[in-house]
């Protein structure tokens, strides 16, 4: 299963999300989409689940804070306690023993990020 977490700031759009996206799914096409929870619910990640025709599975902020992350934010590390919620949420959806497949990529915008993990299945 490959999975494609994502990030994204409040102001994001749906062209933020599929620029980070691209960015980052030049390694495989996703089978599902994972962010933190509460953020699963935004209309513009509803639109890509949409669009792509898949599923999205939260992750809560105690599951993100047990990934290892090769991206260090700031910002993600002091509001998630993690430094990558697009790489925590691909890596804790993967399930155990999952492996990232494409680092956080950043859009152009610098609005949302996407990372791309393989693996069993959350």
């Amino acid at each position: 299963m490959i999975v494609a977490g994502f990030g994204f700031r409040a102001g994001a759009g749906l062209d933020s999300l599929r620029a980070a996206l691209r960015l980052a799914g030049a390694v495989a096409v996703p089978d599902l989409l994972a962010t933190a929870a509460g953020k699963e619910d935004s209309a513009i990640l509803q639109a890509l689940a949409d669009e792509m025709g898949l599923g999205i599975h939260s992750i809560p902020a105690e599951r993100l804070k047990l990934q290892t992350t090769l991206a260090q934010s700031r910002p993600s590390q002091a509001a998630y306690g993690t430094g990558s919620v697009a790489e925590a949420a691909a890596l804790a959806a993967a399930g155990p023993g999952a492996r990232l497949i494409a680092p956080r990529q950043i859009s152009p915008d610098r609005m949302a990020t996407c990372a791309m993990a393989e693996g069993d299945g959350h």
